[in-house]
């Protein structure tokens, strides 16, 4: 078995880099990691199953890392060293590193969903609208400064100014539609640096689509404090709609930007399967949210 050390220098405030996780896992008892970058062609070729991939990123990185770990059969171990690190909160990864590297030299070991859309796949969430702007527009200096809180500036500065666009989602039997101002499609329990989503899990077998109605800020500030202080969605609401399925499509009226863990990926139509426990991954558990939905009902 061969550990594989993967690490961004651009991601998060660049401090925790290659020589820190090295130093942190020779700590740990992995002395002698093989260090590579994603931009490198030869060293993917030589991942074999059973192989461990960590990856020290965001979650975009991480991203990259778990398309390759599925393909190889190989687990996946995180290293958060971005912004929002929201894939690490989905395994309950310990914070101070000296206690992650020991947890990946122990093996630990967790089988996870992914969601799965054309050739490409995402672990924590695509965003379709207001979701989007935070990836496209926190860039440089702000990121930098306000690290995992930039999302929530980007969102806040232009949320009066949407008016929402048309679209059909369907999720398994549940279909709407109407004018949205996002669309998020998740596959973990966890967005926008620890928001939650709620009754959710990485490990479920079911994808979480979560979207959003044009209102005035007041009602959809007062909308998401109750959802964060009940920890799961109301059962009638006029601003959000929560359904659950292993598949869902998003049609929209004309072409809209579609993000998914952190990246711009593609343009509307969207389509998303989810694919169960197919990702192995380093990990002392898989965190549930809220309590469980009750069988076979969408809330909406």
């Amino acid at each position: 078995m061969t550990h594989w050390l993967v690490a961004n220098r651009k991601a998060g405030s660049g401090e925790r880099g290659r020589e820190f996780w090295r130093d942190a896992l020779a700590s740990a008892g992995i002395p002698d990691p093989e260090c590579c970058d994603f931009g490198d062609d030869d060293w993917a070729d030589r991942v074999k199953a059973g192989d461990v991939v960590m990856v020290a990123g965001g979650d975009g990185s991480v991203n990259r890392g778990a398309q390759l770990c599925v393909e190889k059969e190989a687990t996946l171990a995180v290293l958060p060293s971005g912004t929002a690190n929201d894939f690490a909160r989905n395994l309950g990864l310990p914070e101070e590193p000296a206690e992650l590297c020991a947890l990946i030299a122990s093996g630990t070991r967790q089988w996870v969903d992914v969601a799965e859309f054309g050739q490409s796949l995402f672990l924590n969430v695509a965003h379709i609208g207001l979701g989007t702007l935070p990836v496209r527009e926190s860039e440089g200096t702000e990121k930098k400064l306000f690290g995992r809180f930039s999302y929530g500036l980007g969102l806040l500065r232009r949320i009066n100014a949407k008016r929402g666009f048309r679209a059909e989602i369907r999720c398994d039997k549940a279909f709407v539609k109407g004018r949205w101002l996002s669309i998020a499609v998740a596959s973990g329990a966890f967005f926008g640096g620890g928001n939650e989503i709620p009754e959710a899990s990485a490990n479920d077998g079911q994808l979480d689509v979560i979207a959003v109605k044009p209102r005035h800020l007041f009602q959809l500030l007062l909308t998401f404090l109750m959802v964060r202080l009940h920890r799961r969605s109301p059962q009638r609401t006029s601003t959000i709609v929560h359904l659950k399925g292993i598949r869902c499509s998003v049609r929209t009226g004309k072409p809209k930007t579609v993000t998914a863990d952190g990246d711009v990926v593609g343009k509307t139509p969207l389509d998303v399967v989810c694919r169960p426990h197919v990702l192995s991954v380093i990990g002392p558990t898989v965190v549930s949210t809220g309590e469980p939905p009750s069988s076979g009902r969408d809330r909406h």
